[in-house]
């Protein structure tokens, strides 16, 4: 297998990506791609398997995903193009690699719009049931798609709406847990950390295993390194501040959470537990306010990770692993992928009637974890196999964060192993026709000037 290290990239001339975006647009982004509330749908769940520890758990899980972030951030300081996970693997270590890598984030970023479609499609029904869930498939997955073919400034204004509404029922929900926490008797602070009880080591490994969700899609905030000023600072500050906030964000919410309701085995029902938490803290006027937010946020998930998904596919269509006509194509007017959007929202609409919430999240971790690691090895390779000055900063936080991300991918349950097994040997395929047997390297194109 060839080295694309050395191929000349071929240059490029018609529309490029628009570079609008600045440091706070990128965390921005990131937030609502990870959500605000990101911590709040698996709380039931990982509440249950780690016996009551989720603070401990997505703490943990904090520390894990910002060895990665760092990494991330890194590459992008390398590498400022579009292509993310794709373009490190590929420049760094191996083309071929590079686009096996790509070819499996492509499988999470397709999946994530099309379980927010889902999603947003069965809340919008709880809460309007005369429409029906078709109705509401296809009103979701067009309006992803329209907002993200007004152009990235416009997107970045809607991401920043998005995040301050959620903000303001985050901090309701905090104004009415220590109301609600100031009045009880007998309440243990340290319990959410730690409790002799129901502590154990496996618990706590596996409960952190499913709290990495929480953190899930920071990665999207490297795909608009083209469209970043400053790209070489912007993005790997954007990065490592997003996973810092979320982790902040989140540990506070879940602490509150445990506060007020610490029977982690009374949920009347695990997978909405936090909705009842919510409830038990400010009655059914912040119920409600959280299911109602909870919708908004995955409105803006589906949203951001369409773009995530339109700007990798671009990345690699432009070096024409992919056709190249069709998905390497900018729109002058917008200066956006749109037949990427189009292409990722059709795809939205048709695994809205294709497959359940279930089996979609199940393959999410599947691809994404795959490009951290590859994330990570290349960092890993690039600041401190090839470089001159071997340091600790550059050894341990691609090597950790390698590490971790291994142990939970082999930690996946067998159908999705199966079915991103499928996945990623379709790739295999496509890449060896590709490059002839993986004889000739594949060309990255270079990013535009800063």
């Amino acid at each position: 297998m060839s080295s694309a290290t050395s191929s000349e990239p071929a240059p490029q001339s018609g529309p490029r990506l628009k570079r609008a975006l600045g440091l706070w647009d990128l965390i921005f982004y990131g937030i609502i791609l990870i959500q605000p509330t990101a911590p709040m749908p698996p709380f039931g769940v990982v509440s249950q398997v780690a016996h009551g520890h989720v603070v401990t758990t997505v703490l943990i899980a904090m520390v894990a995903m910002l060895f990665t972030a760092i990494s991330y951030g890194r590459m992008a300081r390398a590498y400022p193009s579009a292509g993310s996970a794709y373009t490190y693997v590929g420049r760094e270590i191996n083309s071929s690699l590079g686009f096996v890598t790509g070819w499996s984030l492509a499988m999470d970023y397709i999946l994530n719009p099309i379980i927010c479609t889902i999603w947003c499609s069965k809340a919008a029904m709880n809460l309007v049931p005369e429409i029906p869930y078709a109705v509401w498939a296809v009103f979701f997955a067009v309006l992803f798609t329209l907002l993200n073919l007004r152009g990235i400034r416009a997107t970045a204004r809607t991401n920043e709406v998005l995040v301050l509404a959620m903000c303001v029922v985050v901090f309701y929900f905090f104004v009415a847990a220590v109301r609600y926490i100031m009045h009880q008797h007998g309440v243990s602070f340290t319990q959410p950390f730690y409790d002799p009880k129901t502590f154990t080591l496996g618990r706590i490994s596996t409960g952190t295993s499913v709290a990495v969700l929480t953190y899930i899609g920071f990665d999207g905030i490297s795909t608009l390194s083209e469209e970043a000023h400053n790209p070489r600072r912007n993005i790997l500050l954007a990065t490592v501040l997003t996973c810092l906030i979320t982790g902040v964000l989140a540990s506070a919410e879940v602490y509150a959470g445990q506060l007020i309701w610490p029977n982690f085995r009374s949920y009347p029902d695990v997978d909405t537990a936090f909705s009842y938490v919510a409830g038990r803290a400010g009655g059914p006027l912040l119920f409600h306010a959280v299911n109602l937010t909870l919708l908004v946020a995955t409105i803006g998930s589906g949203m951001g990770s369409q773009l995530g998904a339109a700007r990798l596919l671009y990345g690699m269509g432009r070096d024409d692993t992919i056709p190249r006509s069709f998905f390497g194509a900018i729109e002058a007017k917008h200066g956006i992928p749109r037949n990427n959007v189009l292409f990722v929202g059709v795809l939205a609409l048709a695994g809205a009637f294709a497959m359940t919430y279930e089996l979609g999240a199940e393959l999410l971790n599947f691809g994404a974890i795959i490009g951290f690691m590859g994330v990570n090895a290349a960092a890993f390779i690039h600041y401190y196999v090839r470089s001159d000055r071997k340091s600790l900063g550059a050894f341990l936080p691609p090597l950790l964060g390698f590490i971790f991300c291994l142990a939970i991918w082999t930690s996946l349950h067998k159908p999705a192993l199966v079915a991103g097994g499928i996945w990623l040997t379709v790739g295999v395929i496509y890449a060896a026709v590709k490059t002839n047997g993986f004889r000739r390297a594949i060309v990255f194109s270079d990013p535009p000037p800063e």
